[in-house]
């Protein structure tokens, strides 16, 4: 998901990127300057460059709107001056920041307010993991005025941040007037190290959408345990380094479950659809009586992982569920129960408010939720935690069991001679109705969702429904909701991929009841989220991957470099001058590949599939022979560079162009390589169609091969196709 999103749309909207594009003001008198300089200092920007590259602006009811989502009254010019008065004064009012952020090796300077002409102590409380221990603070003379707000006389003093400190977080304390105030300092490194000896020779793995590849044991969706046997075969098999696959995120805990794993209820926790029942520890201590109950929930899930129509997730969950309450109620031994409170404790608060969420959802299953519900802090909730405590502990448990399956599936991975392991995905948002949403209001925005402006594809924008961050939530917070959320999905990663990086930098965010080509985009804090994504993935030893097509300011790819953060080159899209580009002029740090999820696999792709099908689905904006023109012109662009280069003869087959595609991208220097498993088997189905619901089975399609037989783990190593592109990869 991203700007640009589609097929091709990326690569098309990417052309502008390089193009000289004449400056141009926002004309005189548009927008009210007051408006304009309270829009700012919130992060909303009224212009952008679109995707030809013309300068368009914002309307003044969206600024309003957008400043409404962030809590700011700028309805009347009167509203916009105190709410400008109030932004001059809002640091005032504290005697520290919320958070300070700063990258490893750089000293800083941080305002403390007190009470003009006061003491002042203050000291640094070094992270526990880095060493622990304590600093003394020193002021430095830097002058400010004092300020009056709200009647009292403010001075500011200025404390220095040493160069010297370790990575983590830490706290400054501070101490004036008998009042102690705290401050998260997050040190962060300048520059993410690559590891796992990508300095000295590439890697390459397959990429698969897990819930897709089944075994004969499966309960009729890919599991972790098929995860676990995917990433040690690969590696004894093939020699890959990574298996990377689809967010795991979690979906609802009731039917309708959500197909797309791009849109979840929560992305720090896990989808437990994805548990092997089986592998559960205290399976293997049922009493007759109960393992017949899961055996019979399993008789109705495990035949559907041979049913070549799409994926039923809601019969699978249903039959799951059953199983997994049995193997719950069965006593846990001491040891087991100890790691299992260890867990929960670990995890939190933020563990509670999902599994609350969860058991809510339960409770007020096919009924509209009370208003009272939406709030967690209500007096109805709070009564309900109690009430529903035993089916809250249910929900810890299978976070806790689904750990456990993704640990040993890593340790699979590693075992088996990976490199890197597994590599996790990181969704753009979740569900504006969601476990997030419901848990985390004071840090996403309401009112507004995320999307994109409009392209050439989408004339009218995009909008996916998801609520963005709030950057100055997220400040408040001092990025704790976002640490915990990356540190869950990097437990037990050794590479992480980004969905759309760019929106650590700015989102297009859309007012409610508004189209979404009447949205703006909101700028953050990159260097802090970017830092942060930085520390985490360190402590990990995980390489991190950025989604970074689209349409994007071109020198954010820079500073990704700069910090270490790999990019996303796809074969189909890394063009230059309506020619596909060399291989060997490709970016070395990134992922590099044929295709992606976005787009469908490559056999379908060179056969032109996606043009028909969205010609059958009324999907195209433009005549039907002019795009199968293009797609047909594009194909034969992509033959000639293989001919050329020596790569395939005359007349090749599909299996021969699809090794010759992986072959040319061999030729980059990028230090990963994906290869899609749905190229390695033959398959020509997409797995999503954007721009439809229910006219395609989007996020159901099992894997199948280009007869469309189903391929399922068991068989998948030993398919001539895919023994085939392996060895042209090693070859």
């Amino acid at each position: 998901m991203g700007e640009g999103y589609g097929v091709l749309r990326a690569a098309r909207c990417r052309l502008w990127q390089d193009q000289t594009v004449p400056q141009s003001d926002v004309p005189t008198g548009s927008l009210p300057e007051q408006l304009l300089a309270l829009a700012e200092r919130h992060g909303v920007v009224p212009d952008f460059w679109d995707f030809g590259g013309g300068h368009r602006y914002v309307r003044e009811s969206t600024i309003i709107s957008v400043l409404r989502a962030l809590g700011v009254d700028a309805s009347t010019p009167e509203r916009v001056e105190v709410a400008l008065e109030d932004a001059e004064d809002e640091p005032w009012r504290r005697m520290l920041p919320p958070v300070v952020v700063l990258r490893r090796g750089s000293a800083l300077h941080v305002p403390v307010h007190v009470r003009d002409g006061a003491s002042l102590e203050a000291h640094l409380e070094l992270d526990p993991e880095a060493g622990g221990g304590t600093r003394h603070l020193e002021q430095v003379d830097v002058y400010v005025a004092p300020r009056t707000v709200d009647g009292r006389l403010v001075g500011r003093a200025t404390l220095e941040v040493p160069d010297d400190l370790p990575l983590g977080w830490h706290s400054l304390v501070a101490e004036s007037d008998g009042v102690d105030a705290r401050c998260a300092v997050v040190v962060t490194p300048e520059r993410l190290e690559l590891g796992h000896g990508l300095e000295d020779r590439r890697a390459w793995g397959f990429m698969a959408q897990l819930y897709s590849v089944r075994s004969r044991q499966s309960w009729g969706i890919g599991d972790l345990a098929d995860l676990r046997d995917l990433s040690w075969l690969a590696a004894r098999r093939c020699g890959a380094d990574f298996f990377m696959i689809n967010p795991l995120h979690a979906a609802e805990p009731v039917p309708p479950l959500s197909p797309s794993p791009y849109l979840p209820t929560s992305r720090r926790f896990v989808n437990p659809v994805y548990l092997r029942v089986e592998d559960v520890l205290e399976t293997a201590y049922l009493p007759v009586a109960e393992r017949s109950l899961v055996e019979w929930q399993a008789e109705v899930a495990r035949p559907l992982s041979t049913e070549p129509g799409p994926i039923d997730r809601d019969t699978v969950w249903a039959a799951k569920k059953v199983a997994l309450e049995v193997v719950f109620a069965v006593p846990r031994s001491v040891g087991r129960e100890a790691a299992f409170a260890a867990f929960r404790a670990e995890q939190g608060q933020g563990l509670e408010d999902f599994a609350t969420w969860c058991a809510l959802a339960e409770h007020f299953e096919g009924a509209p939720w009370p208003a009272e519900a939406d709030d967690r802090g209500s007096e109805l909730v709070r009564r309900l935690r109690t009430e529903l405590a035993e089916r809250i502990t249910f929900h810890c448990w299978l976070q806790w069991v689904a750990d456990e399956q993704l640990a040993t599936a890593q340790r699979a991975a590693l075992d088996g001679g990976m490199r890197l392991g597994i590599m996790h995905d990181l969704a753009v948002g979740v569900h504006p109705e969601g476990a997030d949403a419901w848990s985390m209001r004071d840090v996403l925005a309401q009112a507004v969702s995320v999307g994109a402006p409009p392209d050439m594809y989408n004339q009218q924008g995009q909008d996916w429904s998801q609520p963005p961050w709030r950057p100055d939530g997220l400040a408040r917070a001092a990025y704790r909701p976002y640490r915990d959320m990356l540190r869950t999905v990097l437990r037990h990663a050794g590479a992480i991929r980004i969905d759309h990086i760019i929106g650590l930098f700015r989102l297009w965010w859309i007012p409610e009841g508004s189209g979404a080509q009447d949205g703006a985009y909101v700028r953050y804090d990159h260097e802090a989220l970017i830092g942060i994504l930085c520390l985490e993935a360190h402590r990990a030893g995980a390489v991190v991957i950025g989604e970074d097509l689209g349409v994007f300011e071109p020198w954010v790819r820079d500073y990704l470099t700069d910090r270490g953060i790999l990019g996303t080159s796809v074969l189909w899209f890394e063009r230059k001058d309506d020619a596909p580009l060399p291989p060997e002029r490709y970016r070395r740090l990134a992922l590099a590949t044929v295709t992606t999820h976005d787009l469908p696999p490559t056999a379908g792709y060179l056969a032109g599939e996606h043009v028909d099908l969205r010609d059958r689905l009324g999907l195209l904006s433009e005549p039907v022979e002019q795009v199968r023109a293009a797609a047909q012109a594009e194909r034969a662009q992509m033959l000639a560079l293989l001919a050329q280069r020596g790569l395939v003869g005359a007349d090749p087959s599909e299996r021969q162009l699809v090794e010759a595609m992986h072959r040319l991208v061999l030729a980059s220097p990028a230090v990963l390589v994906g290869v899609g498993l749905v190229d390695a088997v033959g398959e020509r189905r997409a797995q999503n169609q954007p721009g439809t619901d229910q006219e395609y089975p989007n996020w159901k399609v099992p894997l199948a091969d280009s007869a469309q037989r189903l391929v399922l783990v068991d068989d998948l190593f030993d398919n001539p196709r895919l023994r085939s592109l392996v060895a042209a990869l090693r070859g």
